[in-house]
């Protein structure tokens, strides 16, 4: 199993749109993808599933089911698990609790391919306990100075904590693909320069009126407006996420 935690600088950025998006085109294609709720402040991957979640992480929290009992299906068969309240109250936990919590994780490794944390913006420690269990960082950033500016102090913060994290970067809301490798080659430059860490680039997603339509219908893009260029990009991303060390083939 695949762990990602999606993160980003600054809100805003749409992280948990490409969050929901990019693993329900992984799910498409016939790979066992869970998207985790892990945004504190907003909670909102159920709201974008279109669908209320019978079970979400307060009841894993309360221990009265399992993470695994608490997966709910979204389209195209991707599995999720709402966030409720339940991330407060499990960041306070003692050590001993958060360990046992991210034994459930494992245990979800026997269906799941593909696991991704989609966690709230910024750098709380709540924030930062996904980061670190994570196998990979996939950083969300935009056009916007301030957004490439948070992304690097993301990127800081994560290798002080994790010096061997692996980052990928995703450019979201740009024109097309020169807009993004200029905003990731100056962010890498930065990184490089004070940094002395290396960042990958996973691809891009480009400004689309799609995005905004299906988010006002609580509906994924990639599956409400196929066609779209949104949803290209997503599944291109997608199709870069599952690679060949996932253990399966992505369907043509």
């Amino acid at each position: 199993m695949k762990t990602i935690a999606v993160t980003s600088g600054k809100g805003g950025v749409g992280k948990t749109s490409l969050s929901a998006n990019i693993g329900a085109a992984l799910a498409a294609t016939g790979v066992r993808t869970i998207v985790f709720d892990a945004d504190l402040a907003l909670a909102n991957v159920e709201l974008l599933m279109g669908a209320a979640a019978e079970r979400n992480l307060m009841h894993v929290v309360a221990e009265e089911c399992s993470l695994a009992e608490a997966v709910s299906k979204g389209p195209n068969g991707v599995g999720y698990i709402a966030g409720g309240s339940g991330i407060p109250t499990l960041m306070r936990s003692g050590p001993k609790r958060l360990e046992l919590f991210f034994e459930q994780v494992r245990e979800l490794e026997s269906s799941t391919d593909v696991l991704i944390f989609d966690t709230a913006a910024g750098l709380e420690n709540r924030v930062l306990a996904f980061l670190k269990a994570a196998d990979e960082v996939l950083l969300v950033a935009t056009p916007e100075p301030a957004s490439v500016m948070d992304a690097y102090a993301t990127v800081k913060t994560v290798y002080r904590h994790k010096p061997d994290a692996v980052v990928n970067v995703l450019v979201n809301a740009v024109v097309d693909r020169y807009e993004a490798q200029s905003v990731f080659t100056v962010l890498e430059r930065i990184v490089k320069q004070f940094v002395h860490k290396e960042i990958e680039y996973l691809g891009f997603v480009r400004k689309d009126d799609a995005v905004g339509r299906c988010a006002r219908n609580r509906s994924l893009f990639v599956v409400t407006e196929p066609k779209s260029h949104a949803s290209a990009d997503a599944r291109s991303v997608a199709k870069h996420i599952a690679g060949p060390g996932v253990g399966f083939k992505l369907a043509c």
